[in-house]
Parts: structure tokens; C-alpha cells; sequence
């Protein structure tokens, strides 16, 4: 598994003022050898999906912790559209009910994470996630 020369954003959408998970996979992807590009706490959508297109990401990555999932996962992926970078896979990790991911995953969410899950598990789906996504036609 190697994320060597893909670029992926990791960002803290909304109010949400704990990022200890997200930079836990930063370094995580960082170590898998992807460049990532973490966009800080508080973060609009708008300026998320606006770091993606100039940023030239393969993937992004929302934490979310608030219980606000379902609404700031709905701006990213709209604000992505808006853009033409409706190709971007979105991954969400955080508090997310497991009534809530299938509803994530219709969105358009390509995965969503839970704190379940060993770190080791997420590196590896996210090389899968990316790599699918550079095979789509």
C-alpha cells in the first residue's frame, strides 16, 4: 500500500473544535506517503471544496464531531459540484450514528469512518478509494 504522490485534503468542517482524530490520520496518510493538506478547524465547505480544486486533490476528508454530519457533508459535496470537482471522492470520519451512513453514502460520500476502526484499516481503504478513482472511465 503506497499513497506516494497523491494529495489529499483532510479538513474540519463547521464549529467543530477538536481535531485530535484528524490529525491523527493526517499523519497516518503522511506516513503512507500522501501529501496532505490540512485546512485547520472551522472551515467553511465552500473553502474546503475551494482548497481541493486549487490544491489539485485526489481525495478529501472531512472530521466531523458535531452531530451536524448530514448538513456539512450536503454543503461540501454541493460546493465540490459547483466547481467541477465533482469528481473529488469525499471520505467522512467522526461521531457519525450508523442510522446516518448509509444516508452519507447516498450523498456521495465514497466511505465513511468511525473510531472503530484501526488506523491502519483506513490508510488501506483510502489507497483503494483513490486508486478506484483514477480508474474511472
Amino acid at each position: 500500500m503506497s499513497l506516494k504522490g497523491k494529495r489529499i485534503v483532510i479538513a474540519k468542517p463547521g464549529l467543530d473544535g477538536h481535531d485530535v482524530g484528524a490529525k491523527v490520520i493526517a499523519i497516518a496518510l503522511r506516513d503512507a506517503g500522501a501529501e496532505v493538506i490540512y485546512t485547520g478547524l472551522r472551515k467553511a465547505p465552500s473553502m474546503i471544496a475551494q482548497v481541493a480544486v486549487d490544491e489539485d486533490v485526489d481525495a478529501v476528508g472531512l472530521s466531523i464531531l458535531t452531530g451536524s454530519h448530514k448538513e456539512l457533508v450536503a454543503d461540501t459535496i454541493r460546493c465540490l459540484n459547483d466547481m467541477g470537482a465533482d469528481d473529488i471522492p469525499l471520505f467522512v470520519g467522526g461521531t457519525i450514528p450508523d442510522q446516518d451512513i448509509q444516508d452519507l453514502k447516498d450523498a456521495g460520500v465514497r466511505e465513511v469512518f468511525t473510531a472503530a476502526m484501526a488506523i491502519d484499516d483506513v490508510v488501506a481503504v483510502i489507497d483503494r478509494l483513490i486508486g478506484d478513482a483514477g480508474n474511472d472511465p
